[in-house]
């Protein structure tokens, strides 16, 4: 059996407005990801292949990890969510005022992105698509995978695990904290999630304010 790790980035830029604001680490970001770099030497296995979207948040979360060199696949890139979010608003009205809003908004937002009322940087179908290629890559038997990645890419590749649509996706993705660590082992009869959301490297109670969704 084999074994795919997924990572979602450290804390971005949250007060940004922009995609380009939003793509980098804040410093607790950095740190979040040194210290998870630190537990996965500590208490993981070695990876066999590692690697993380181009995305500099996600880059500068894997060297954070230890793996400054490792290879990058453009697949492993976030939603555009803040093109996606302008588009809403210009077209439907509908805007987002707080990051609470993303209950609500994120759901409605792919909805209408994957019935073509709004178009974004990639068709909706494209996004899935490239998220199960990805996937694919990913589940080599009898090796472990790290993918480094952002959480409405690992809230899509937990849907495709577990069947469900756009509503329960949202409620995947609303609490995917910074840093979190999700596993879903390949087998012969498919592949099967067995860790969501973990966190170890922030639960302890010194790091209890360091627990971060955005």
């Amino acid at each position: 059996m084999g074994e795919i790790t997924l990572v979602r980035h450290g804390q971005a830029n949250s007060a940004a407005t922009t995609e380009a604001e939003y793509d980098r680490l804040s410093d607790l970001g950095h740190e979040q990801a040194a210290w998870l770099g630190a537990w996965m030497r500590e208490h993981d296995r070695p990876y066999d292949v590692v690697l993380s979207g181009t995305l500099r948040r996600q880059r500068e979360t894997i060297a954070g990890l230890g793996y400054a060199d490792a290879p990058s696949d453009a697949r492993l890139n976030e939603i555009a969510y803040y093109d996606l979010t302008h588009e809403m608003k210009e077209k439907h009205g509908t805007e987002r005022t707080s990051p609470d809003d993303f209950v609500t908004h994120f759901p409605a937002t792919l909805t209408a992105w994957r019935a073509g009322e709004i178009g974004g940087a990639e068709y909706y179908e494209d996004f899935r698509q490239r998220v199960r290629d990805v996937m694919a890559m990913a589940a080599q038997p009898g090796k472990r995978v790290l993918c480094v990645s952002s959480g409405g890419i690992i809230a899509q590749a937990i849907s495709d695990v577990l069947g469900l649509d756009i509503p329960q996706m949202s409620r995947v993705a609303l609490p995917i904290l910074n840093t979190s660590v999700h596993r879903i082992q390949v087998t012969d009869h498919g592949p099967l999630l067995t860790c969501y959301n973990s966190a170890p490297h922030l639960d302890t109670a010194a790091r209890a304010d360091q627990r971060t969704f955005y």
